[in-house]
């Protein structure tokens, strides 16, 4: 055994010089220093940081009563509410794994992630009731439910046995909740539907909670008590760590059901909103939005814009009602954001088209992420930086996943050769900053939202008259992409494309089914393989077309 240097000796962890990192810490230390100042807003309901962090610790107190320990799932199924909030909070001081479920899937979907999660309680919105209701016949698990009841909401069926406010009411607002014994333990649970119609349930700890928190205020530049709104649903990537960032920041959340214009708008206007984040097509919505929504809208608003590349209108648009907007990259196995288009003040005296150009790359590493880079996949070596020799970002540090939860070959494939595999090909520019240019992965990013190709493959071959399918991304104005199918009919069949489009839409959610339809051969290779590439070509043209 080697010796260890002076520095080394007698000169070990201990409780007065550890603490693992959780970003559990940031609500306490916030509800100490700042217990009056307003954490969230949701209509009428209004929550101070201490009020926040008592009902945090009164729900994880109630989970800790019906046995939820170290390691158990706690599932949401929930809107933008307070109760999302609280969650991020509550459920790990219980000890146990947050997931958070995408409220626009299925009731298959969300019954397989129930399952596959194990999970033993599920916190849902009335509003969702027809959904999660299937979801339990469909997992075989035994989940306690508890219900929320919100009154800016629909309303619909009750599941459980109470509903969350009588569930907390019964919790110890002085629980006292530990620290992980380790910070690599999970605090979430998130599913990717990846490049096949199976979820991948990507596994968070919690020392990558708390640097994405952190590094989401410097990255962004965020000053305290900054008030965020929340147009980005907390169900992706725990809102990109945004509970927990809000916490360290010690500012207020704005809380958000739907994310329409006039809401958006009036809520920016009254609470004097300072950040937001959301797909192009949030703020594309905004600045397409009748002037009289605007008006008296005067202070600056900061936004993130992620998935495609903001386009040059956006950009302009942003600038003309006064909202300065960076562009970030990640995935849902990067915590979110783990790169930002680190802006330099020279930018600003670029013609719009040049400024959109460097706007709009995937930009630099995080702060508190230890590298990016882009390197050819087989050989694991760095591409030259000269903005033409394609190669695939890859990510290390302390802001990627932990891997897949029961899936150790996909997570060693991911994780090659030391690094993370996106599965987005790029080039590396000039001045080192990363640009994507295809996806190696066939998945459709539509207003932020992942779809598999293959999934929508799959709902297109059960219909009886199709006889081969491919699906592939075709750009959108709006959506920023949206599934294009190809399709070949068996002979003597017949079907239109209106009656395709709506058979995927009995089978899948409905912003997955294909929003355009294209009838004929498919190119093949000689093996039978479909040329995808020359499909992706078609698509591009119909849409310049249209």
């Amino acid at each position: 055994m080697p010796k260890r240097n002076s520095f080394e000796q007698d000169l070990d962890k201990n409780a007065a010089n550890y603490t693992p990192l959780s970003p559990l810490s940031l609500i306490a230390r916030t509800a100490y220093v700042y217990p009056n100042l307003p954490a969230v807003v949701h209509g009428k309901r209004r929550y101070t940081w201490a009020q926040t962090y008592e009902r945090s610790r009164r729900l994880a107190s109630a989970l800790a009563g019906l046995g939820i320990r170290s390691g158990d799932t706690v599932a949401l199924m929930a809107s933008n509410t307070p109760e999302m909030i609280e969650a991020h909070f509550g459920v790990p001081m219980a000890g146990a794994v947050l997931n958070t479920l995408n409220t626009r899937l299925d009731a298959e979907a969300i019954g397989f992630m129930l399952e596959h999660g194990q999970a033993r309680v599920l916190i849902t919105d009335t509003e969702f009731a027809p959904i999660v209701e299937g979801a339990l016949v469909r997992a075989k698990n035994k989940i306690k439910v508890v219900d929320i009841v919100d009154a800016l909401g629909p309303g619909g069926k009750r599941l459980g046995e109470s509903d969350y406010e009588q569930f907390i009411a019964g919790g110890d607002p002085d629980f006292e909740w530990k620290h992980p014994a380790d910070e690599w333990n999970a605090i979430a649970l998130n599913y990717t539907s990846g490049t096949t119609g199976d979820p991948k349930g990507v596994v968070y700890h919690h020392r990558g909670a708390y640097l994405n928190a952190l590094s989401n205020i410097i990255d962004w530049g965020m000053p305290r008590h900054s008030v965020y709104l929340w147009t980005l649903p907390m169900f992706h990537c725990n809102g990109w760590c945004f509970p927990w960032t809000m916490a360290a920041n010690a500012g207020t959340n704005i809380c958000l059901r739907k994310v329409e214009a006039k809401p958006v708008l009036d809520a920016i206007r009254t609470h004097k909103v300072t950040h937001y984040c959301g797909a192009p097509i949030v703020h594309a919505m905004l600045i397409n939005a009748p002037e009289d929504l605007k008006k008296g809208i005067k202070h600056k608003v900061s936004c993130l814009v992620a998935a495609a590349a903001p386009p040059a209108s956006v950009i302009e648009g942003m600038q003309r009602i006064g909202f300065d907007i960076t562009h970030v990259y990640g995935l849902t196995e990067t915590y979110g954001p783990a790169a930002v288009c680190a802006k330099h003040a020279e930018w600003d005296a670029l013609d719009i088209g040049a400024r959109t150009e460097r706007n709009g790359r995937q930009g630099v590493r995080y702060t508190c992420q230890e590298g990016m880079t882009v390197m050819d996949a087989e050989t694991m070596t760095p591409v030259p930086w000269d903005g033409e020799t394609m190669g695939e970002i890859m990510f290390r540090g302390n802001i990627t996943m932990k891997g897949y939860l029961k899936n150790p070959k996909t997570t060693r494939e991911t994780f090659a050769g030391g690094w993370f595999h996106s599965g987005d090909l790029a080039v590396m520019q000039p001045d080192g900053y990363v640009k994507i240019k295809d996806r190696s992965k066939d998945v459709i990013i539509s207003g932020g939202e992942n779809i598999s190709s293959l999934e929508v493959e799959d709902a297109l071959y059960r219909h009886p008259a199709v006889l081969a399918a491919a699906v592939v991304a075709q750009p959108d104005a709006k959506w920023g992409e949206t599934p294009c199918a190809f399709v070949e009919v068996k002979p003597d069949a017949k079907v239109s494309e209106a009656e395709l489009i709506e058979h995927c839409r009995s089978m899948l959610a409905r912003f997955k089914a294909p929003k355009k339809v294209i009838f004929g051969e498919l190119p093949k290779t000689s093996t039978g393989k479909i040329q995808k590439f020359l499909l992706r070509e078609r698509a591009r043209s119909a849409s310049a077309i249209e």
